[in-house]
């Protein structure tokens, strides 16, 4: 079960790290308006999470200052966003198992 969680975790964030490189280089490069919604809408889970923890004002203050560049935050949103996601997968995954636990019938 546990594999099969790990899995979908992969390639859940394979699929995330591919729409955020696919909108990152149409808004960079093609210009398109919705490209920045886009953006923003794969940007605010992240961003909510920092804030959540209290580390978005701490990040928005380096890169403010030049301290961090927006490679850096780049990298700190993803890190973030795979660290959630393979958490729901793991939390949905053991709620999974021990469910089927509790249901399945005992020899």
């Amino acid at each position: 079960m546990m594999q099969r969680v790990a899995s979908n975790s992969f390639w859940l964030s394979c699929l995330y790290l591919v729409l955020g490189i696919a909108t990152e280089g149409s808004r960079r490069f093609a210009h398109l308006a919705l490209a920045e919604s886009a953006e923003e809408t794969l940007d605010s889970l992240p961003a909510r999470i920092l804030q959540a923890i209290g580390a978005l004002e701490p990040l928005r203050g380096l890169y403010f200052s030049g301290r961090a560049s927006e490679w850096m935050i780049r990298c700190t949103f993803g890190i973030t966003t795979l660290a959630l996601i393979f958490g729901l997968a793991l939390l949905v995954g053991t709620c999974s198992s021990v469910a089927i636990a509790l249901i399945r019938p005992r020899n």
